[in-house]
């Protein structure tokens, strides 16, 4: 089994990128180390000049495999839901009763984010903070439409209609399913984004989990809408 969870490998549209940083030491260096400088000055301040330097190798190195930071935090973003996918499918697959199969799914989808031995390149940990704090400027763009149509969003989308779907099969007849299954997954960012840096403006804590949050929101949500 463990020999099986390291061949894993999380496809990525390869519009993202010009060469693909998988196949390379150095392309995986740029991921891992971007993910550690993001994480550390923020997206704003973060530029390949820097990642260059920190890495020890050109700028122009970078953008060979990167057009721009834009399409960086667009695949960083992508590898996590896609990360975040794998373990949903596979947490999932063999669970016949669908109310157990929700709430696990749940589970994984809010969950405080585990270092991952079988991807040793990623920190995740720190790229869950960066889709906490920085994920929602991959999207908030004038282009967000075109990139859309180009499918640099697919994997989050699918991870929505997974989840759309076991939410279904609870309850067939409730008619948000997509809805209620976004906002689980959003939510859940913004829950642990509000824990860090506005904790009145949410009822989640270390005790009170957001796992524990969504779990009673979508269950209440389903049975009362049968």
């Amino acid at each position: 089994m463990e020999s099986l969870l390291h061949s894993i490998r999380i496809t990525i549209n390869d519009k993202l990128y010009l060469k693909d940083p998988e196949s390379s030491n150095l392309g995986k260096r740029i991921v891992g180390e971007s993910i550690l400088m993001i994480n550390d000055i923020g997206f704003e301040s973060f530029t390949f000049k820097k990642l260059g330097k920190k890495i020890g190798s050109n700028e122009s190195s970078i953008y060979r495999y990167f057009e721009n930071k834009h399409k960086l935090l667009l695949y960083l973003a992508s590898w996590y839901w896609g990360w975040l996918e794998y373990q949903l499918v596979f947490a999932t697959n063999n669970i016949p009763d669908a109310n157990t199969k929700l709430e696990r799914a749940i589970e994984i989808m809010t969950k405080a984010t585990e270092i991952d031995l079988a991807f040793t390149h990623i920190n995740e940990v720190l790229l869950n903070k960066i889709v906490i704090n920085e994920y929602s400027k991959s999207y908030l763009t004038k282009e967000v439409d075109q990139e859309n149509k180009d499918g640099y969003f697919v994997i989050y989308k699918r991870l929505v209609n997974r989840m759309s779907q076991m939410i279904s099969e609870v309850n067939v007849n409730y008619r948000y399913p997509a809805s209620l299954a976004s906002t689980i997954i959003e939510g859940t960012l913004h829950q642990y984004f509000l824990i860090d840096h506005f904790a009145s403006l949410t009822s989640c804590d270390n005790k009170n989990t957001p796992t524990e949050y969504f779990k009673h929101l979508a269950f209440n949500t389903l049975n009362n809408n049968k």
